[in-house]
């Protein structure tokens, strides 16, 4: 009677080992896509300057990214962040306190831990 069991577990457990782990399909169910570097400067700079605004923060960055100025076209060399990497650093800018963002936006700036997904070497 416990042969059954025991092959229905072995079954189970195979199935299971076959299934891909997180990393290898992107994290949260989604395939790895490369972050398009315009899109996210974009909307990176969008949220930059909304919170400049409700936080009522006036500093070289708030000034830069309320004017429109020119953005990057590409990430640093080397770095291929993917859209889920992008999608975290934007939800954190979106959620830091003020207090937060005026160290984000401060002289020097710092960046978000989830935002530094190209590290200097």
């Amino acid at each position: 009677m416990r042969r059954p069991l025991v092959r229905i577990g072995l079954a189970l457990g195979a199935l299971l080992c076959l299934a891909p782990t997180p990393g290898d399909i992107g994290g949260c169910g989604q395939a790895a896509r490369d972050l398009d570097p315009v899109a996210f400067f974009q909307s990176k700079q969008s949220i930059e300057c909304r919170r400049c605004q409700e936080c009522r923060i006036r500093t070289p960055l708030c000034e830069e990214a309320c004017s429109g100025a020119e953005l990057p076209e590409e990430f640093p060399e080397g770095c291929f962040p993917l859209v889920h990497d992008g999608t975290v650093c934007l939800r954190a800018l979106l959620q830091a306190s003020c207090d937060d963002h005026r160290a984000f936006a401060g002289d020097p700036p710092s960046v978000p831990s989830e935002c530094n997904f190209c590290p200097e070497r």
